[in-house]
């Protein structure tokens, strides 16, 4: 039997669309075929392109299965350096399987160049679990919590009306595997719901979708409290898929170059401490990701960092909240490598230093963030380039304006250590450090071909940053003349429709 046999009218409408997109761009990828069975997937170009930027964490979205009158759209999405949902891929599933999900995740993964990302967020199902460990084994996979916080209100609202707070609490707020545990054992016994079949399984699967299991992988959640976006509204239509697909696509493509412009036209918060680092981040980052790391730096103001433990390099700091002892988190110091782990791991969960490990960068007196703590998938040039080269240029940029001093505090750091092992050492130490300073001093006052070409770099930078500013501009001005086209056509479709309305009275 053909494709086109089972597919339907609005289905082969679709297929003559996306055939239609391949002859204009042949990098425009589709897949349907015998294999299939009648289901379709597609990967425009740019999709390709946001996933270089941004594929280290995605979204396989199946949430129609809740909205019982939208079409058997799948979305694979990630995130932006704004926070916002962007396409990787999109699909219609209309039979669903195991095979059927194998058969959409291997094509995907064929038009990414085979690329895994870190992370994969989908639905608590079985069979997608099963297309996940085939497909993309090496992706660590969770289950969409707030599906479970639906199911769960669907489940227990009527007859436990009160658990559904409670039940958010013990997943958002606990900190640790062992509160968790314990909190989860109380609310259960306090319901009287230790038999629950429902509540027994999700528990049995908690380390695929409770924060405190998870908190070693990437997710880029800035906000883990805030239930994600659908990048399609719930109103979509089998009849009118394509339209309102690539009004979806269109509007969200809009909120981002909305967000740039925010960001690289002076909208950034105004900075809340005097902290050198806090100015260093607001020119690095976007205006979402700054704001995160700005709650983050005026929390260190409350919270305190005691020493407990010094070994070498490494020195362990407790740090809690004033007034609440009881709850602290551990961070681990390299004073060597400027490093802090903290116990909360909110670094590797999301990309944004805590306010733990920036307590004891305070504590240290360490005035600029060091450049690994600055992820350029949420800087404002996160979409700019993605090869090696460009990663590195960012990285080398970082350090050549806010941590060089670091890499100097680490030279030193050997000189110093040598220095103290005897007093015909230091001397010696002590009259190099003389002569360096010397050498400096007068390195300072006398303009050198470097310090012209540095002068020159700079006048360079700033003719880039107002080009950059015009730019802005012109996009604010392309999003106006949109928006006004937009609302014309609007307008039109009103004159239309009333003058249909009039020919039909008449």
């Amino acid at each position: 039997m053909s494709i086109n046999s089972r597919l339907g009218g609005d289905d082969e409408h679709l297929v003559d669309y996306l055939k239609q997109k391949q002859t204009e761009n042949p990098s425009f990828f589709y897949a349907t075929g015998e294999q299939s069975n009648g289901n379709i997937f597609w990967v425009d170009p740019t999709f390709r392109t946001n996933y270089n930027y941004f594929g280290d964490t995605v979204r396989l979205d199946t949430s129609y299965k809740a909205h019982h009158h939208m079409p058997p759209l799948v979305s694979i999405t990630g995130l932006n350096h704004h926070g916002q949902p962007i396409l990787f891929g999109c699909g219609l599933l209309h039979y669903e399987s195991d095979s059927a999900y194998i058969w959409l995740l291997q094509n995907w993964l064929h038009a990414m160049s085979g690329n895994h990302p870190v992370s994969i967020t989908t639905e608590p199902d079985h069979r997608i679990q099963m297309a996940v460990a085939q497909v993309l084994p090496q992706t660590r996979h969770r289950f969409c919590r707030w599906s479970i916080f639906r199911e769960t209100h669907e489940k227990l609202a009527q007859t436990h009306p009160t658990f559904d707070e409670e039940f958010t609490k013990c997943v958002h707020e606990t900190e640790t595997v062992d509160e968790f545990e314990s909190c989860w054992q109380a609310l259960v016994e306090r319901y009287i719901l230790l038999d629950n079949e429902w509540l027994q399984s999700i528990y049995n699967v908690r380390h695929q979708w409770v924060p405190v299991y998870m908190k070693d992988t990437f997710f880029g959640e800035l906000y883990p409290t805030e239930e994600p976006s659908m990048f399609f509204d719930a109103s979509t239509s089998m009849q009118s898929l394509v339209k309102q697909y690539e009004s979806a696509v269109r509007s969200w493509h809009e909120m981002e170059l909305k967000a740039d412009y925010e960001t690289a036209n002076n909208a950034m918060p105004l900075v809340k401490t005097p902290s050198p680092m806090e100015k260093q981040v607001a020119g690095v980052y976007t205006r979402r990701a700054f704001l995160k790391f700005q709650e983050e730096l005026v929390e260190t103001l409350a919270n305190r960092a005691t020493k407990v433990e010094d070994r070498g390099t490494v020195t362990t700091y407790r740090v809690d909240k004033f007034g609440d002892g009881e709850r602290g988190h551990i961070v681990r110091f390299n004073g060597f490598e400027l490093k802090a782990m903290c116990s909360c791991r909110m670094f590797e969960y999301s990309g944004i230093i805590c306010r733990h490990a920036l307590s004891v960068f305070r504590a240290k007196n360490v005035l600029t963030l060091p450049c690994e703590y600055i992820l350029k998938r949420w800087s404002r040039d996160a979409n700019v380039a993605n090869n090696n080269s460009n990663n590195n240029n960012f990285q080398e940029e970082v350090e050549e304006e806010s941590n060089l001093c670091l890499r100097l505090r680490k030279e030193a750091m050997r000189f110093v250590e040598e220095g103290a092992k005897s007093i015909h050492i230091y001397n010696v130490a002590k009259d190099a450090l003389q002569v360096a300073t010397n050498k400096v001093a007068a390195s300072k006052k006398r303009k050198t071909p470097e310090g012209e070409k540095e002068k020159k770099i700079c006048e360079l930078r700033s003719e880039l940053e107002n080009t950059n500013e015009q730019c802005g501009v012109y996009r604010a001005n392309l999003l106006a003349v949109l928006r006004d086209m937009e609302e014309h056509k609007l307008k039109l479709s009103v004159k239309v429709q009333n003058a249909r309305l009039s020919l039909k009275e008449t």
